[in-house]
């Protein structure tokens, strides 16, 4: 197969192509570095066979050859990113997702759209199936994120309706692993990169709100199978293990051995209390569910942070 992913040099994306790549397939990849990073785009020039253009897809594109299948992973997506980029937020998930839709239906390719747990907002429902509808807060702060992908998920059934488009939706919760960015402000990579610094653990709140952190090699194999699949209607795809962030944090700080205390801070507009997806029909149609725990998905990524904050003290020697 030949396959466009958008958001190509980002966390997800990045590990999207390289499972396509390892399969395989091509891989085109586009993205415009906002929030990717040109390190996985230069771990992906390791294959062959992919190729990557610097682009927004808020803008309208085209891409030479056949294509048997776009998968929209474009967006900010973690608070510190949309909430500094708000406008690029909406338009990424309405222009970007309208355009990528317009260029599969064009090539008569499969669309998969990268939605998101966030669709349910602050939920009153527990766990989430993918038929609830959410309750979202349109006009705060975080509903940037939320409406954008929720405003994708009708753009796409409305081109699987309307134009015939095959179409795939993936709602994904909490993910982590290696090629975070440190500095992205999502919980485990803040816990991770304070915890390794001696920094206190910043938490929201009394640290009762709950996630469910899925291991991004996990996460990718239930999309990879969501996108070979005939369902068109959204999926959950994530770790129905739930945490408290206060259970996170001890988890991080006992494997990085870190002597670093907890402080609080008040819990932000919106911010979601409890979050953990229903899989009935993950399990049931794709054979899927996760492997990989919490701790030893935490024991995965710590190399990787740790190689991180060494290039980064490094660097900063080499100004100073």
């Amino acid at each position: 197969m030949r396959v466009l992913i958008t958001g190509a040099a980002g966390f997800l994306g990045s590990h999207l192509a390289e499972r396509f790549l390892r399969e395989g397939h091509e891989v085109v990849g586009v993205d415009n570095f906002i929030t990717g990073s040109r390190e996985n785009a230069e771990f992906l020039y390791g294959f062959d066979r992919f190729r990557l253009t610097e682009r927004d897809v808020s803008q309208p594109f085209f891409i030479q050859g056949e294509l048997d299948g776009v998968l929209h992973f474009a967006s900010p997506a973690s608070p510190v990113d949309y909430l500094e980029l708000p406008i690029q937020t909406l338009k990424v998930g309405s222009l970007g997702t309208h355009n990528a839709l317009g260029l599969a239906m064009a090539k008569g390719a499969r669309f998969l759209l990268a939605s998101t747990s966030e669709v349910y907002g602050d939920p009153q429902v527990h766990p989430q199936p993918e038929t609830y509808w959410g309750h979202v807060n349109p006009i705060g702060l975080r509903g940037v994120y939320d409406e954008a992908k929720r405003f994708a998920e009708a753009m796409t059934m409305a081109y699987h309706r309307y134009h015939g488009v095959e179409t795939r939706i993936v709602r994904i919760f909490n993910t982590y692993g290696p090629r975070m960015r440190p500095g992205d402000g999502r919980v485990v990579s803040n816990f991770i990169m304070q915890a390794l610094r001696g920094e206190p653990l910043t938490i929201y709140g009394n640290g009762s709100q709950t996630r469910s952190f899925c291991y991004v090699e996990d996460e990718i194999d239930g999309i990879y199978r969501l996108f070979h699949s005939e369902r068109r209607e959204p999926v959950n795809i994530g770790n129905p293990n739930e945490f408290t962030v206060r259970d996170l944090a001890d988890i991080v700080l006992e494997e990085t051995g870190s002597g670093s205390k907890v402080e609080p801070f008040p819990l932000p507009e919106d911010d979601p209390k409890v979050r953990r997806p229903d899989i009935t029909v993950a399990r049931d149609l794709l054979g899927w569910e996760p492997r990989i725990q919490l701790r030893e998905g935490i024991r995965r990524t710590l190399p990787y942070f740790r190689d991180e904050l060494e290039r980064h003290d490094a660097r900063a020697r080499t100004i100073q």
